[in-house]
């Protein structure tokens, strides 16, 4: 009996304490929780460790970016406990994304030697900023818009560029007058400020746990590397530099290398994201 008693205690502590099913959409942040346990070790989803902070009492939270290009299905989403692992399902949805169009003279869509050894340059530098550890992790309870204005394109628009089929755009394009001021959407530290060939004048900021905006086409820069900002302090001034057809800022976010909508992270703060 006591033998017997044994193997049913070993069965229940291999069994999961609960499961909770959540959903989310190509390019989404999406925040998950568990209750009733005293002490989570680490979060794992997508192949990936993601960041994760107790809120009170036996109340956990963590959150997780779901690339651009994932495959919509079903993921599992572990939570390594004291007590053991918990295991909850993430069902990952396929986006609605729309097509853009835009036209730009031939030098740079059609690139020569020069031009492509300098954009592989510039790409090397701003994927280096995603790879970067910073020692604090992102708030995510309190961002703030960097501009106010037209939404010109969104995020995940397959660009076709003189007709011709590029990348899909990893952010989302605002236009508003060149001069206007670009705020930092949460606190970080600056890790890249560069003047790039597509990208023009740009600016990328680590805000901890593997989260970087970039905010790209800047006419004037007011920080510089290795700076620590605050959410809403200046960084820059939106301009028309690089491959762009008229003043508008890029912004960008990745979550641990994840490409991800920047109206994701605002709606993580409840902010109203309407244009």
């Amino acid at each position: 009996m006591k033998r017997m008693m044994g193997v049913l205690g070993l069965m229940l502590c291999a069994m999961p304490l609960s499961a909770a099913e959540w959903t989310a959409v190509q390019g989404g942040i999406i925040k998950v929780s568990l209750d009733g346990v005293d002490g989570v070790r680490s979060v794992h989803a997508l192949g990936k460790d993601w960041v994760f902070k107790h809120d009170s009492g036996k109340h956990w939270q963590a959150w997780i970016g779901v690339d651009l290009k994932k495959k919509p299905r079903d993921y599992a989403v572990v939570w390594k406990t004291s007590a053991g692992d918990v295991r909850d399902t993430l069902h990952v949805h396929k986006g609605v994304f729309r097509i853009s169009r835009i036209e730009v003279p031939k030098k740079m869509s059609n690139f020569d030697a020069k031009a492509i050894h300098r954009i592989r340059s510039d790409q090397a530098a701003i994927g280096a900023c995603y790879d970067k550890k910073l020692p604090f992790q992102a708030d995510f309870s309190s961002i703030v818009l960097p501009v106010h204005g037209i939404e010109s394109t969104p995020f995940g628009a397959q660009r076709y560029v003189n007709g011709e089929p590029r990348s899909p755009h990893a952010g989302i394009d605002i236009a508003t007058p060149k001069g206007t001021p670009v705020l930092a959407p949460m606190s970080g530290t600056v890790l890249l400020v560069e003047s790039m060939f597509l990208n023009g004048n740009l600016i990328a900021l680590g805000h901890g746990s593997g989260l970087v905006s970039v905010y790209a086409h800047l006419s004037h820069f007011d920080v510089h590397e290795g700076e620590q900002v605050q959410a809403g302090q200046k960084i820059g001034e939106v301009g028309t530099t690089g491959r762009s057809t008229g003043a508008h800022l890029h912004w960008g976010v990745r979550f641990q290398h994840a490409r991800v909508n920047p109206h994701a992270l605002l709606q993580l703060s409840g902010l109203d994201v309407k244009q």
